[in-house]
């Protein structure tokens, strides 16, 4: 699919519209730049906007409901580094729920950042009452505190929740909040008190919502896009209404009761209708996209950090997925598959890595997820060698391990500096790209590796196409090409949206938000993954925009 010239203007790409350009190949777009990545905490402000606080972005963006315009109110790179959860106080200030580094931040309406507290463990849920300010913990055993912007130590009103999240004060005065863990929704008094339990066997609830009719909606973070309507302070009845926007993360009521939600899966903002129909406000995209490879048929799959997706429509002459959205060019879903980075095809079965640690087999024929591996440093790119074996570039361990069917692991490289991807030659030799060294490294039988490029810069995404290797230079934005018979080297495509969008203030390496929050997953490093595909194309995971790219050779090779 191309993207449309009307999509690609509703939403143009962070890196300003730039068109990736080399006279070697052509790029397309097989879906429009994604506007938020990731949308999590959403509310309205006093201005009567929606705002919206992108965790994996690192943004704050505020959405006219009329047109579905974005404005960046809190951009990426400023004191706030993973914004998950968001509340305005009675003077109009800002309160953001700051997960992973752990603290809680005050935006004065002249836009001024001061720190409110930094002792909280995962903030999540963030809720105002008048000029009180209350948060959670997402945790198991987490608290639930009240906080003071103006100073004092924060007051605990209780502990042991297992896994708070988006909460809100009640018709009655209660502040109720989900146990995302347990399933149930519980209440207190905002001065303290016996905390008391409303609701069990809830679908795994991510937030908890009124309507302006008083009614509690529970959202579902699963992927069937499901709320569970509880009418507490009336009939005590229970509806449950299925919207299929997958993972869920939050809502907001408008004054007219028309009711929005947003998706840590997939970003975008939708109206969402008392009988589950949707109208997207701003399209969902990739979050990432991270790993890309190509399976069966030719459909183009993406590993998406929350799921794995593929392009509304792909390419020509290629296979498309099933829920195909061409209207919007929103990516399809196949599967939520938290935290996927490295993703790798094997005939009808998908392969996958989590910067969190473990490797994992999906099987999309029924829908079964295995665990072959735990435990890993940071395993990023995948690939499947000719013997049948799962070939991991393990970053942060500084290795390169196989998998075997049995899930035995065989160290095949170690001692390398940041490697990054994987891939095999025709003749079944094994080649990862090492960030750190900047260079793309062959290994060898004995156990030694050799150098077949290096004055790369930071190379991570690698494949071969014929005598061909391709890594992507995140560094310097383009595709390096690598003759593996003659060991010549050019470059096949430059000017690429990969890596840190211009608009971002660059961080230090020192001050990128943690991989690990208090034990639970933090924020991943971003991944540039690429793939060629049966008719001589590459496809490139343009993770600076949120899209996919087709690189196609445009004349005689």
């Amino acid at each position: 699919m191309r993207a449309t010239d009307e999509q690609a203007a509703a939403y143009p790409s962070r890196f300003d519209g730039a068109t990736p350009r080399n006279a070697r190949r052509s790029a397309e777009r097989l879906n429009p730049a994604n506007p938020l990545w990731g949308s999590n905490g959403i509310t309205f402000g006093p201005d009567g906007r929606l705002y919206v606080a992108e965790f994996l972005g690192g943004r704050i963006s505020a959405v006219d409901l009329a047109g579905g315009d974005l404005d960046v109110v809190v951009p990426a790179g400023g004191p706030v580094q993973t914004p998950d959860d968001l509340a305005f106080g009675a003077d109009g200030s800002m309160y953001i729920a700051d997960l992973v580094p752990g603290r809680v931040w005050r935006r004065s309406p002249q836009g001024e950042y001061s720190l409110v507290c930094d002792e909280v463990k995962n903030p999540n849920g963030i809720t105002c009452i008048g000029d009180r300010l209350f948060v959670n913990e997402m945790k198991p055993d987490g608290r639930l505190m009240e906080l003071f912007p103006d100073g004092g130590e924060p007051a605990v009103l209780t502990e042991g929740l297992a896994m708070g999240n988006a909460m809100q004060r009640g018709p009655d005065g209660y502040l109720y909040y989900p146990h995302m863990i347990s399933e149930q929704v519980w209440r207190i008094p905002p001065d303290g008190g016996e905390p008391e339990m409303v609701a069990d066997q809830v679908d795994r609830p991510v937030a908890v919502r009124f309507d302006q009719g008083g009614v509690l909606h529970v959202l579902s973070l699963g992927p069937e896009g499901r709320v569970t309507r509880i009418d507490l302070h009336g009939t005590g009845s229970r509806t449950l209404v299925t919207s299929g926007v997958l993972g869920l993360d939050n809502a907001a009521f408008d004054a007219e009761n028309r009711m929005y939600v947003s998706s840590f899966a997939s970003g975008g903002i939708t109206e969402m209708r008392p009988d589950g129909r949707t109208r997207v406000i701003v399209p969902r995209g990739f979050d990432g996209p991270y790993g890309v490879t190509v399976g069966l048929g030719g459909t183009v799959y993406a590993a998406d950090h929350y799921r794995v997706a593929s392009p509304a429509v792909p390419p020509e002459g290629t296979g498309a997925g099933d829920g195909a959205r061409a209207d919007t060019g929103e990516p399809v879903s196949h599967v939520l598959a938290p935290f996927a980075h490295g993703i790798a095809a094997e005939g009808g079965l998908l392969h996958l890595t989590s910067q969190f640690g473990d490797v994992r087999t999906y099987d999309p024929a029924d829908g079964s997820m295995r665990t072959r591996v735990g435990g890993l440093s940071r395993p990023m790119g995948i690939a499947v060698s000719p013997a049948g074996s799962l070939v991991v570039a393990e970053t942060g361990g500084g290795r390169v391990l196989a998998v075997a069917e049995d899930d035995k692991v065989t160290v095949l490289a170690e001692g390398l500096g940041r490697p990054v991807d994987v891939a095999f030659d025709t003749a079944g030799l094994c080649y990862v790209s090492d960030e750190q060294a900047g260079a793309v490294l062959r290994l060898e039988q004995d156990g030694t590796a050799t150098v077949v490029a290096d004055g790369l810069g930071a190379p991570q995404g690698l494949t071969v196409l014929g005598d061909e290797l391709y890594t992507v230079e995140t560094e310097h934005r383009r595709v390096r090409a690598v003759s593996l018979t003659t060991a010549a080297s050019w470059t096949e495509a430059e000017d690429l949206p990969v890596g840190p969008s211009p608009q971002a203030v660059p961080l230090p390496p020192d001050a990128e938000p943690a991989l690990f929050a208090n034990g639970l997953p933090g924020l991943a490093r971003r991944f540039a993954g690429i793939a060629a595909a049966p008719d001589g194309s590459l496809v490139l995971s343009a993770n600076g925009e949120g899209t996919l790219l087709r690189l196609t050779p445009s004349g005689p090779r």
